[in-house]
């Protein structure tokens, strides 16, 4: 714990989106007490809600997508979930994406050294084969030219159901989504996690 304590740190970055946010007056009433409730859990409103404001309905449709795969009753664990979405987020590099699913992920972890660990998953006795065999499929989904082969999927099926599957594939493609779409816009991290981040590809 002290070694970890020692880490923490207000992650801030220089950048800034390279589209500005709007006036808070402009967005919708709806979008306005949307952004109440992340100011009351997160102290901030999250720029990329601000960015993805500018068109309304599309808005609410990636967020109550991301209210359903998250869900509490969700099929794949918490903690599952979000060590294949920080490592999706680390492989784009995408600077917000990292910062708030670090977040998420330091929160439902139970070996806290195991984030310090996923940039080098391969390397390291943390994880159980069950992990390896969702982070192995997350990085296939997340490259370039999805690179997922018929005996990872099988090793995949060892471990989760079809409906399994169906549901973590949708979480990786979202989350490949919102990295672009971050990456691309230049959103930058908001010092949700105070750790600093493992980014190694």
């Amino acid at each position: 714990m002290a070694r970890l304590a020692s880490l923490k740190d207000r992650y801030l970055s220089p950048m800034q989106p390279r589209i500005p946010a709007l006036p808070l007056a402009k967005y919708p009433w709806y979008l306005r007490l949307f952004f109440k409730l992340q100011l009351k859990k997160f102290g901030q409103i999250l720029t990329p809600s601000l960015l993805w404001g500018y068109t309304p309905l599309p808005s609410l449709v990636f967020s109550l997508f991301y209210l359903v795969i998250n869900r509490k009753k969700a099929l794949i664990s918490p903690e599952l979930r979000s060590l294949a979405m920080v490592r999706v987020a680390q492989i784009h590099g995408c600077h917000f994406c990292i910062d708030l699913n670090s977040l998420f992920l330091l929160q439902r972890l139970t070996i806290e050294e195991k984030f310090l660990a996923l940039p080098k998953w391969r390397e390291s006795s943390q994880f159980s084969e069950k992990e390896r065999a969702v982070l192995e499929y997350a990085e296939a989904m997340t490259q370039t030219e999805c690179q997922v082969s018929d005996p990872m999927m099988e090793k995949l099926k060892s471990f989760i159901s079809a409906e399994e599957i169906i549901e973590l594939t949708g979480l990786i493609a979202y989350q490949n989504m919102s990295a672009r779409f971050n990456s691309a816009l230049n959103i930058p991290s908001q010092g949700l996690c105070q750790m600093k981040h493992p980014v190694k590809k």
